[in-house]
Protein backbone atom coordinates (compact mmCIF):
# COMPACT_ATOMS: atom_id res chain seq x y z
CA UNK A 1 0.00 0.00 0.00
CA UNK A 2 1.56 3.35 -0.71
CA UNK A 3 1.68 6.16 1.09
CA UNK A 4 -0.88 8.30 -0.51
CA UNK A 5 -3.34 5.29 -0.53
CA UNK A 6 -2.45 5.85 3.64
CA UNK A 7 -2.67 9.11 3.86
CA UNK A 8 -5.91 10.46 1.83
CA UNK A 9 -9.08 10.51 4.14
CA UNK A 10 -12.40 10.01 2.22
CA UNK A 11 -14.49 13.05 1.72
CA UNK A 12 -18.41 12.26 2.02
CA UNK A 13 -20.72 13.06 -0.72
CA UNK A 14 -21.89 16.38 -1.14
CA UNK A 15 -25.22 16.92 0.17
CA UNK A 16 -27.70 17.63 -2.67
CA UNK A 17 -30.51 20.85 -1.71
CA UNK A 18 -34.30 19.23 -1.07
CA UNK A 19 -36.36 20.68 -4.38
CA UNK A 20 -38.24 23.92 -3.58
CA UNK A 21 -40.61 24.22 -1.45
CA UNK A 22 -39.99 20.36 0.44
CA UNK A 23 -37.47 21.50 2.49
CA UNK A 24 -37.64 20.49 6.31
CA UNK A 25 -39.33 22.81 8.14
CA UNK A 26 -41.25 24.64 5.64
CA UNK A 27 -44.38 24.08 4.89
CA UNK A 28 -45.20 23.59 0.85
CA UNK A 29 -47.00 26.31 -1.12
CA UNK A 30 -50.57 26.03 -0.25
CA UNK A 31 -49.66 24.84 3.52
CA UNK A 32 -48.96 28.16 5.47
CA UNK A 33 -51.40 28.07 8.45
CA UNK A 34 -52.14 31.92 7.99
CA UNK A 35 -53.15 32.06 4.66
CA UNK A 36 -56.62 32.89 3.77
CA UNK A 37 -56.85 33.78 7.06
CA UNK A 38 -57.11 37.85 6.58
CA UNK A 39 -60.68 37.77 6.75
CA UNK A 40 -61.66 36.37 10.19
CA UNK A 41 -60.74 39.60 12.04
CA UNK A 42 -62.60 41.46 10.06
CA UNK A 43 -65.62 38.85 10.05
CA UNK A 44 -65.11 39.22 14.09
CA UNK A 45 -65.42 42.77 13.62
CA UNK A 46 -68.65 42.83 11.44
CA UNK A 47 -71.23 43.04 14.24
CA UNK A 48 -69.68 45.61 16.28
CA UNK A 49 -68.94 47.95 12.78
CA UNK A 50 -72.94 47.25 11.86
CA UNK A 51 -74.29 48.02 15.15
CA UNK A 52 -71.86 51.64 14.68
CA UNK A 53 -72.85 52.07 11.33
CA UNK A 54 -76.29 51.95 12.44
CA UNK A 55 -76.43 53.84 15.45
CA UNK A 56 -73.83 56.49 14.47
CA UNK A 57 -73.92 56.46 10.81
CA UNK A 58 -77.50 56.66 9.92
CA UNK A 59 -78.00 59.95 12.22
CA UNK A 60 -74.77 61.78 11.11
CA UNK A 61 -75.88 61.24 7.33
CA UNK A 62 -79.18 62.64 8.58
CA UNK A 63 -77.43 65.56 10.20
CA UNK A 64 -76.07 66.69 7.32
CA UNK A 65 -79.06 66.18 5.10
CA UNK A 66 -81.18 68.15 6.90
CA UNK A 67 -78.32 71.06 7.24
CA UNK A 68 -79.35 71.45 3.59
CA UNK A 69 -82.96 71.67 3.65
CA UNK A 70 -85.71 73.86 4.51
CA UNK A 71 -87.26 71.56 7.46
CA UNK A 72 -90.02 73.25 9.87
CA UNK A 73 -92.84 71.77 11.72
CA UNK A 74 -94.73 70.64 8.19
CA UNK A 75 -92.06 69.15 6.57
CA UNK A 76 -91.77 67.19 9.93
CA UNK A 77 -95.50 66.34 10.32
CA UNK A 78 -95.67 65.53 6.86
CA UNK A 79 -97.84 68.37 5.43
CA UNK A 80 -95.21 69.64 2.90
CA UNK A 81 -92.40 67.80 1.30
CA UNK A 82 -88.63 69.31 2.76
CA UNK A 83 -87.54 71.44 0.22
CA UNK A 84 -83.44 72.04 -0.91
CA UNK A 85 -81.68 74.95 0.70
CA UNK A 86 -78.53 74.91 -0.74
CA UNK A 87 -76.04 76.11 1.90
CA UNK A 88 -78.68 79.20 3.10
CA UNK A 89 -78.61 77.65 6.23
CA UNK A 90 -75.37 77.90 6.68
CA UNK A 91 -74.80 81.43 5.25
CA UNK A 92 -77.46 82.77 7.72
CA UNK A 93 -75.34 80.84 10.73
CA UNK A 94 -71.94 82.12 9.50
CA UNK A 95 -73.60 85.78 9.48
CA UNK A 96 -74.90 85.86 12.27
CA UNK A 97 -73.40 87.82 15.36
CA UNK A 98 -75.14 86.23 17.42
CA UNK A 99 -73.75 82.61 16.36
CA UNK A 100 -70.01 84.10 16.99
CA UNK A 101 -70.46 84.92 20.38
CA UNK A 102 -71.98 81.03 21.00
CA UNK A 103 -69.01 79.96 19.23
CA UNK A 104 -66.70 81.86 21.39
CA UNK A 105 -68.44 81.51 24.60
CA UNK A 106 -68.86 77.86 24.33
CA UNK A 107 -64.68 77.95 23.02
CA UNK A 108 -64.02 79.70 26.37
CA UNK A 109 -66.20 77.49 28.69
CA UNK A 110 -64.15 74.43 26.93
CA UNK A 111 -60.73 75.77 27.56
CA UNK A 112 -61.59 76.66 31.09
CA UNK A 113 -63.18 73.47 31.79
CA UNK A 114 -60.63 71.45 30.18
CA UNK A 115 -57.53 73.72 32.08
CA UNK A 116 -59.40 73.29 35.15
CA UNK A 117 -59.57 69.63 35.09
CA UNK A 118 -56.17 68.76 33.76
CA UNK A 119 -54.70 70.88 36.41
CA UNK A 120 -56.81 69.73 39.49
CA UNK A 121 -56.70 65.99 38.05
CA UNK A 122 -53.05 66.18 38.12
CA UNK A 123 -52.63 67.81 41.19
CA UNK A 124 -54.87 64.86 43.05
CA UNK A 125 -53.15 62.21 41.13
CA UNK A 126 -49.74 63.15 42.25
CA UNK A 127 -51.33 63.64 46.40
CA UNK A 128 -52.23 59.90 45.76
CA UNK A 129 -49.01 58.94 45.63
CA UNK A 130 -47.42 60.35 48.88
CA UNK A 131 -50.61 59.19 51.06
CA UNK A 132 -50.86 56.78 53.18
CA UNK A 133 -53.01 53.57 51.58
CA UNK A 134 -55.95 54.01 53.61
CA UNK A 135 -56.63 57.32 52.84
CA UNK A 136 -55.87 56.97 48.96
CA UNK A 137 -58.65 54.19 49.34
CA UNK A 138 -60.97 56.85 50.58
CA UNK A 139 -59.92 59.14 48.35
CA UNK A 140 -60.66 56.85 45.58
CA UNK A 141 -63.95 56.26 47.11
CA UNK A 142 -64.89 59.32 46.82
CA UNK A 143 -63.78 59.92 43.32
CA UNK A 144 -65.47 56.77 42.07
CA UNK A 145 -69.28 57.75 44.00
CA UNK A 146 -68.76 61.57 42.34
CA UNK A 147 -67.81 59.82 38.81
CA UNK A 148 -70.84 57.36 39.14
CA UNK A 149 -73.71 59.70 39.89
CA UNK A 150 -75.61 60.75 37.37
CA UNK A 151 -75.71 64.30 35.84
CA UNK A 152 -79.11 65.07 36.89
CA UNK A 153 -78.49 64.47 40.69
CA UNK A 154 -74.99 66.46 40.69
CA UNK A 155 -76.56 69.12 38.75
CA UNK A 156 -79.77 69.13 41.60
CA UNK A 157 -76.89 69.54 44.12
CA UNK A 158 -75.01 72.31 42.69
CA UNK A 159 -78.39 73.97 42.02
CA UNK A 160 -78.90 73.68 45.89
CA UNK A 161 -75.51 74.29 47.33
CA UNK A 162 -75.68 77.99 44.72
CA UNK A 163 -79.04 78.58 45.90
CA UNK A 164 -80.30 82.06 46.48
CA UNK A 165 -82.05 81.90 49.47
CA UNK A 166 -81.32 78.17 50.89
CA UNK A 167 -77.46 78.02 49.52
CA UNK A 168 -75.02 76.51 51.44
CA UNK A 169 -72.25 78.33 49.74
CA UNK A 170 -73.99 81.68 50.56
CA UNK A 171 -74.08 81.11 53.79
CA UNK A 172 -70.38 79.68 54.31
CA UNK A 173 -69.00 82.81 52.32
CA UNK A 174 -71.06 84.80 54.97
CA UNK A 175 -69.03 83.42 57.52
CA UNK A 176 -66.00 85.16 56.52
CA UNK A 177 -65.59 88.50 58.28
CA UNK A 178 -66.72 91.79 56.07
CA UNK A 179 -68.27 88.90 53.47
CA UNK A 180 -72.35 89.50 53.20
CA UNK A 181 -73.72 86.89 50.43
CA UNK A 182 -77.12 86.22 51.78
CA UNK A 183 -79.30 86.20 48.65
CA UNK A 184 -76.45 86.49 46.38
CA UNK A 185 -77.69 85.15 42.79
CA UNK A 186 -74.77 83.26 41.62
CA UNK A 187 -76.98 82.92 38.06
CA UNK A 188 -78.03 87.10 37.34
CA UNK A 189 -74.85 86.97 34.82
CA UNK A 190 -74.04 84.90 32.22
CA UNK A 191 -70.56 84.95 32.98
CA UNK A 192 -70.87 84.05 36.73
CA UNK A 193 -73.58 81.61 35.99
CA UNK A 194 -71.61 79.46 33.39
CA UNK A 195 -68.41 79.40 36.04
CA UNK A 196 -71.15 77.61 38.54
CA UNK A 197 -71.59 75.35 35.27
CA UNK A 198 -68.15 74.71 34.83
CA UNK A 199 -67.44 73.64 38.25
CA UNK A 200 -70.58 70.96 37.80
CA UNK A 201 -68.67 70.02 34.32
CA UNK A 202 -64.99 69.85 36.47
CA UNK A 203 -66.55 67.93 39.48
CA UNK A 204 -67.87 65.32 37.49
CA UNK A 205 -64.82 65.31 35.05
CA UNK A 206 -61.75 65.10 37.71
CA UNK A 207 -62.55 61.79 38.88
CA UNK A 208 -61.69 59.77 35.61
CA UNK A 209 -58.33 62.53 35.08
CA UNK A 210 -57.07 61.52 38.35
CA UNK A 211 -57.82 57.66 37.90
CA UNK A 212 -55.81 57.68 34.49
CA UNK A 213 -53.19 59.71 35.20
CA UNK A 214 -52.70 57.37 38.57
CA UNK A 215 -52.56 54.62 36.28
CA UNK A 216 -49.88 56.22 34.22
CA UNK A 217 -47.56 57.60 37.51
CA UNK A 218 -47.19 54.07 38.07
CA UNK A 219 -45.24 53.37 34.73
CA UNK A 220 -43.02 56.21 35.54
CA UNK A 221 -39.44 54.56 36.66
CA UNK A 222 -38.26 55.47 40.43
CA UNK A 223 -34.77 55.17 39.02
CA UNK A 224 -35.31 58.40 36.69
CA UNK A 225 -36.26 60.22 39.49
CA UNK A 226 -33.70 58.95 41.61
CA UNK A 227 -31.03 59.66 39.23
CA UNK A 228 -32.74 63.47 38.27
CA UNK A 229 -32.63 64.31 42.18
CA UNK A 230 -28.60 63.23 42.38
CA UNK A 231 -28.37 65.43 39.49
CA UNK A 232 -29.53 68.41 41.75
CA UNK A 233 -33.27 68.27 40.37
CA UNK A 234 -36.05 69.69 42.59
CA UNK A 235 -39.78 68.28 43.02
CA UNK A 236 -40.32 70.34 39.83
CA UNK A 237 -37.73 69.43 37.83
CA UNK A 238 -38.38 66.10 38.13
CA UNK A 239 -41.97 67.03 37.45
CA UNK A 240 -41.00 68.34 34.34
CA UNK A 241 -37.85 66.58 32.96
CA UNK A 242 -38.88 62.92 33.96
CA UNK A 243 -42.56 62.49 34.82
CA UNK A 244 -44.61 64.85 32.13
CA UNK A 245 -42.37 63.69 29.14
CA UNK A 246 -43.26 60.00 29.78
CA UNK A 247 -47.02 60.89 30.95
CA UNK A 248 -47.18 63.24 27.99
CA UNK A 249 -48.95 60.18 25.69
CA UNK A 250 -51.95 59.87 28.71
CA UNK A 251 -52.13 63.85 28.34
CA UNK A 252 -52.90 64.16 24.98
CA UNK A 253 -55.70 61.48 25.26
CA UNK A 254 -57.34 63.44 28.17
CA UNK A 255 -57.09 66.57 26.80
CA UNK A 256 -58.52 66.00 23.66
CA UNK A 257 -61.28 63.89 25.38
CA UNK A 258 -62.23 66.39 27.77
CA UNK A 259 -62.66 68.89 24.91
CA UNK A 260 -65.01 66.92 22.97
CA UNK A 261 -66.70 66.29 26.21
CA UNK A 262 -66.61 70.11 27.39
CA UNK A 263 -67.84 71.18 24.00
CA UNK A 264 -70.74 69.09 24.14
CA UNK A 265 -72.10 69.83 27.58
CA UNK A 266 -75.85 70.34 27.38
CA UNK A 267 -77.66 68.44 30.38
CA UNK A 268 -76.05 70.83 32.91
CA UNK A 269 -76.68 74.49 31.58
CA UNK A 270 -80.50 72.53 30.15
CA UNK A 271 -81.09 71.18 33.89
CA UNK A 272 -79.42 73.90 35.52
CA UNK A 273 -81.58 76.66 33.80
CA UNK A 274 -84.96 74.66 34.29
CA UNK A 275 -85.06 73.83 30.32
CA UNK A 276 -84.88 77.37 29.06
CA UNK A 277 -81.52 79.08 28.90
CA UNK A 278 -81.07 82.65 28.17
CA UNK A 279 -79.36 83.77 25.75
CA UNK A 280 -76.06 85.07 28.40
CA UNK A 281 -75.85 80.62 28.78
CA UNK A 282 -76.52 79.56 25.30
CA UNK A 283 -73.66 77.38 24.07
CA UNK A 284 -73.36 75.03 20.92
CA UNK A 285 -75.34 72.62 22.09
CA UNK A 286 -78.54 74.45 23.60
CA UNK A 287 -78.47 76.83 20.84
CA UNK A 288 -78.57 74.15 18.26
CA UNK A 289 -81.43 72.47 20.42
CA UNK A 290 -83.20 75.91 20.67
CA UNK A 291 -83.30 76.74 17.03
CA UNK A 292 -84.42 72.93 16.30
CA UNK A 293 -86.91 72.52 18.90
CA UNK A 294 -87.82 75.91 20.14
CA UNK A 295 -88.05 77.90 16.94
CA UNK A 296 -88.40 74.46 15.01
CA UNK A 297 -86.18 75.36 12.59
CA UNK A 298 -84.33 71.88 11.90
CA UNK A 299 -82.33 72.98 8.66
CA UNK A 300 -80.69 75.22 10.89
CA UNK A 301 -80.51 73.64 14.06
CA UNK A 302 -78.64 70.74 11.81
CA UNK A 303 -76.21 73.45 10.37
CA UNK A 304 -75.21 74.43 13.66
CA UNK A 305 -74.88 70.99 15.10
CA UNK A 306 -73.05 70.21 11.64
CA UNK A 307 -70.04 73.33 12.77
CA UNK A 308 -70.14 72.09 16.11
CA UNK A 309 -68.89 68.30 14.45
CA UNK A 310 -66.69 69.89 11.85
CA UNK A 311 -64.98 71.95 14.90
CA UNK A 312 -64.42 68.56 17.12
CA UNK A 313 -63.41 67.16 13.92
CA UNK A 314 -60.83 69.69 13.98
CA UNK A 315 -59.75 68.74 17.38
CA UNK A 316 -59.51 65.14 16.98
CA UNK A 317 -57.11 65.63 13.51
CA UNK A 318 -54.82 67.90 16.20
CA UNK A 319 -55.11 64.44 19.02
CA UNK A 320 -53.78 62.43 15.87
CA UNK A 321 -51.18 64.46 14.66
CA UNK A 322 -49.49 64.87 18.13
CA UNK A 323 -50.11 60.83 18.88
CA UNK A 324 -48.44 60.60 15.55
CA UNK A 325 -45.00 62.93 16.67
CA UNK A 326 -45.16 61.05 19.99
CA UNK A 327 -44.86 57.53 18.13
CA UNK A 328 -42.09 58.79 15.65
CA UNK A 329 -40.05 59.72 18.63
CA UNK A 330 -40.52 56.87 20.33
Amino acid sequence: MSAADTTTAKVPPARQSPPSGSAAGTPKAGKNPTSGGGGIPWLLLAPCLLILLLVLGYPLVRLVTLSFQYFGQPQLWGFQEAEWAGVENFTKILGDGEFWAVVLRTVIFAGGAVVLTMVLGMLIALLLQRVSGWVKALINIALVASWGMPIIVATAIFKWLFDTDYGVLNWLLSKVPGVDMIGHNWFASGPQGLAVIMLLVVWGAVPFVVITLSAGLTQVPKELEEAARLDGAGAWGVFRFVTLPILKPIIVMLTTLSVIWDMGVFPQVYVMRNGHPEAEFQLLTTYSFDKAFVVNDYGTGSAIALVTVVLLLGVVAVYMRQMLKIGEVE
